[in-house]
């Protein structure tokens, strides 16, 4: 059967509030939508995104999900699922050099065995999942546990009625709800309509983002080699019989990233070889190259009365330490937990002092990451004698400190947050 669109909707669909209407279909808007449908099976949540989840999706990239992440797919019963297409990280190397060099020293290495002493001895700290595989199944889930898709379809305009929020949909069609949701992404559309504002500034970089095959294997390894322009992080993803596979994310200046991705694929890859070194063999370029522009951007607040913003829509940060994604994680594990206690205790959960209780919870973690990803970037993505003395110092120090490089590795896995989704308790 073909899924339903929002024309579906029943009369009495649209006369009855729903509980949460969540708008934004990708990971943190489905993930939302299962924790509550999972806690409290009879909320009425909706989802409304453009593009239907459930279709087939022509993403071809990998998030790399930290331990904390596996931990609330566990919890949500997806890992199962996700883990049979998923590629575990076992290690990280990281490197300082010139982009020509011959030889990168390894200044800091991570294993996934260190990570924290609460997690399991043998557990990698973090697994590579293609999204294709992270969305479908949610979406699966979902559609098994009663959530409503309006879909093809967008938010276009919404006002509080008193105890709702009355929204117009693309469509012509209006719903109602207790609760809305913005997971609609870093240029939340959503976001400007409630007004709220946003602290950030562009990096004048983008990253490179495609699948490369290559002739040696990973052995579950990945690199970071933190070049001139910009970090170069190369991701292992599983092989696909006598292919080796690994995820590119490579910085470049706007400029630069631009020239490479629409340039010719022979010159592509003399580059990507440049950068890479020897460790991986022969390369070959596997998918479409595809091209993001990186900046810095945390919303001032993430709630307003039966409003609040989720992900990427909160927040969009570097990638050079690979947290947005998980970051979201966080925040469906903190407002979900905020909702559903409010809502045992008869409480009002979209009321704004309730909603604060997510913005407190989740707004220190999040400044902090920020200005965590924006000083490794500044500080990694010069060529400055000095700069580069003191960071080379610096990782190797870390490196030779079990405490602190076990704290940087626990961090990094997400053990530092504490709603009961990221320890794999059910809510």
């Amino acid at each position: 059967m073909a899924p339903k669109n929002s024309s579906d909707l029943t009369e009495e669909q649209t006369q009855k509030p729903f509980d949460v209407v969540i708008a934004g279909a990708g990971y943190a808007g489905l993930s939302m939508a299962l924790a509550l449908k999972t806690s409290v099976p009879e909320f009425r949540v909706a989802i409304v995104d453009p593009r239907d989840p459930r279709l087939a999706s022509k993403d071809q990239r990998s998030s790399a999900i930290a331990a904390s992440g596996r931990n609330l797919f566990t919890a949500l019963g997806l890992w199962d699922e996700m883990v049979a297409a998923a590629q575990p990280i076992t290690e990280m190397i990281v490197t300082d050099s010139e982009t020509g060099d011959a030889v990168r020293p390894v200044f800091l290495t991570f294993e996934g065995p260190e990570a924290t002493d609460t997690a399991e001895a043998s557990a990698p700290f973090a697994h590579m999942v293609p999204n294709q595989t992270m969305v479908r199944a949610l979406a699966k889930a979902g559609e098994q546990q009663g959530l409503h898709f309006v879909t093809p379809d967008r938010v276009t305009h919404y006002t509080e009625a008193g105890p709702v929020q009355r929204i117009t949909l693309d469509s012509g069609q209006t719903i109602e709800t207790r609760l809305l949701i913005a997971a609609d992404g870093v240029r939340s559309a959503l976001r400007e309509l409630s007004g709220i504002k946003t602290v950030g500034w562009k990096y004048g970089q983008s990253a490179i983002v495609c699948t490369i095959g290559h002739t040696e294997p990973h052995h579950g390894r990945a690199w970071e080699h933190f070049l001139p322009a910009g970090p170069f992080a190369i991701l292992p993803l599983p092989s696909e019989g006598d292919l080796h596979r690994s995820s590119l994310v490579w910085t470049e200046t706007d400029a630069d990233a631009q020239r490479l991705v629409e340039g010719d694929e022979f010159t592509f890859r003399m580059e990507l070889e440049r950068r890479t070194g020897h460790e991986l063999g022969t390369l070959s370029v596997l998918s479409p190259r595809q091209c993001f522009p990186l900046g810095l951007m945390v919303a001032r607040d993430f709630v307003r009365p039966r409003f609040a913003l989720l992900g990427d829509a909160a927040h969009g940060i570097h990638p050079i330490a690979g947290q947005g994604l998980n970051l979201g994680l966080r925040d469906v594990a903190a407002l979900s937990e905020t909702i559903i206690n409010a809502a045992r205790l008869g409480l009002d959960f979209g009321a704004e002092d309730v909603l604060k209780n997510y913005e407190r919870w989740r707004r220190a973690d999040t400044v902090q990451m920020a200005a965590t990803t924006d000083i490794l970037n500044r500080l990694f993505s010069n060529n400055l004698a000095p700069i580069r003395l003191a960071r080379t110092i610096g990782l190797g120090l870390v490196d030779r400190m079990p405490g602190l490089k076990k704290r940087f590795i626990g961090e990094a896995a997400g053990f530092a947050s504490q709603p009961k989704l990221l320890r794999g308790e059910p809510i």
